[in-house]
């Protein structure tokens, strides 16, 4: 059975699909000695060969669930005096790629593989894949506030926001700061964009949950390797 050389690519060496139809843009993959074209194929068979390296048809990909710590960013690089969330784990895992990110002020849950293509499946917009969050106020949501989010939306830049909420402390108003936060998006910094536009500061924000994933017992810092998620 034939399949599009971008998905091919993006499957095995961990690339997004974008990624993946650039490099053939640029001339670096090779089918059967010639080099591929935009739009190609290939078949089991065929001999794929991607700068200069061939590319097997079997591939066994490596899925690993992390804690991230506050103050860690999810780049290659450290970014002034935040470390990357690479520099604690072990070497042969720092080629894999994060599924979506957490800014280095939010902790819990992150996912990293070399399957391209399910990480495009759990990122890209249209899939809709569900995330939970804990989150703490700076200070008592107001009902009518929690109104807007829960059922309205709040109108950010870049469009409307909403965001399933479930109270953790209390319905007094001395409570209602702890909040359990559900949303299907993933746009940058979109919980706290979406709480700012109300007032409120978010003092903690950690991610519990991403597509049926769980964060359980793992300890900050640590990680654990997980069968393919289900997508």
């Amino acid at each position: 059975m034939e399949i599009r050389l971008n998905k091919f690519l993006a499957e095995r060496l961990g690339l997004s699909r974008r990624e993946a139809d650039d490099a053939i843009a640029a001339g670096r993959a090779k089918i059967n000695d010639r080099v591929a074209v935009l739009g190609a194929r290939v078949a089991e068979g065929d001999e794929v060969v991607f700068d200069g390296r061939p590319v097997g048809f079997e591939k066994e990909y490596t899925y690993l669930v992390f804690n991230k710590p506050v103050g860690y960013v999810c780049s290659r690089k450290k970014q002034g005096e935040n470390d990357t969330i690479y520099s604690l784990l072990p070497e042969k895992y720092r080629s894999l790629k994060t599924v979506g990110r957490l800014d280095k002020d939010t902790c819990g849950l992150l996912l990293l593989t070399d399957d391209g293509d399910l990480a495009f499946e759990l990122t890209h917009p249209k899939f809709m894949k569900y995330k939970v969050y804990l989150a703490v106020l700076d200070r008592s949501l107001e009902p009518l506030h929690q109104q807007m989010i829960a059922d309205f939306g709040v109108d950010l830049p870049d469009g409307k926001s909403r965001l399933d909420l479930t109270c953790l402390d209390g319905e007094t108003k001395e409570a209602r700061k702890v909040w359990q936060v559900g949303m299907s998006e993933g746009r940058n910094r979109q919980i706290r964009r979406t709480f700012a536009a109300l007032g409120y500061r978010i003092e903690f924000l950690k991610r519990l949950e991403f597509d049926g994933l769980a964060l359980g017992d793992l300890e900050e810092g640590s990680f654990r390797l997980v069968p393919r998620p289900k997508n």
